[in-house]
């Protein structure tokens, strides 16, 4: 089942680079520096995404003390942290020529920073505590009140004024873009969506096989 997840990631990102960046037309303002939405878009997203199964995951292992629960948002909350970075990094690569800068403090660039930070933060508290029970236990508690984080992110571009354009996706009404341009993206959610099912499967994996080896 792991591999079938990697085969399909594999070409659905194929798919989503020749829609986004071969089939997708010239975006009319930003020219073809907005194709860079096709990667910065679904990054975000995933990492929402992540993060949602570090909190359903941290809460389970904390009612129920589930081996398996912990090690699914331990691996999670890994790619999250990773999918945020190449958020943070595509968006300042969008900035650079939009609004001439790379970096700006408005709410949506801060709240992100500020969840890329705190996830840092869970793997190194995972890390530091050598009882890796009491390590799992702090990191859920950390892992949910993250979480709360991600709609703060998400909304902040409706809540206060902030360079950051609104949200593309999962906003109040439908998406206020063309056919054109939402199909590209969609295709590469649905691959980046997988990319981050192979990473999961794959990393549990491991680290169950770790623990066996420590046992």
């Amino acid at each position: 089942m792991t591999r079938v997840l990697g085969w399909l990631a594999v070409l659905g990102l194929l798919a989503g680079l020749v829609a986004g960046f071969g089939l997708a037309p010239r975006e009319v303002t930003q020219g073809n520096v907005q194709r860079i939405m096709y990667v910065h878009v679904p990054s975000v997203l995933v990492a929402y995404l992540a993060y949602t199964v570090v909190f359903v995951a941290s809460i389970a292992y904390l009612a129920r003390r589930v081996e398996a629960a912990d090690r699914v948002a331990h691996a999670s909350a890994e790619i999250g942290v990773l999918f945020n970075g190449i958020t943070i990094a595509t968006g300042s690569i969008w900035g650079k020529p939009t609004w001439g800068t790379w970096w700006t403090w408005d709410a949506r660039l801060t709240s992100v920073a500020i969840l890329f930070v705190m996830y840092l933060g869970y793997l190194l508290l995972r890390g530091m505590i050598e009882d890796r029970e009491r390590g799992a236990r702090y990191a859920a508690v950390l892992g949910i009140v993250a979480a709360l984080n991600v709609p703060l992110v998400h909304f902040s571009v409706l809540w206060w004024r902030t360079l950051h354009q609104p949200p593309s996706l999962l906003k109040p009404g439908a998406p206020a873009m063309s056919s054109a341009i939402l199909t590209p993206l969609l295709v590469n959610l649905a691959a980046y969506a997988l990319l981050y099912a192979y990473f999961l499967a794959k990393r549990v994996r491991i680290l169950r096989r770790e623990e066996e080896a420590a046992a």
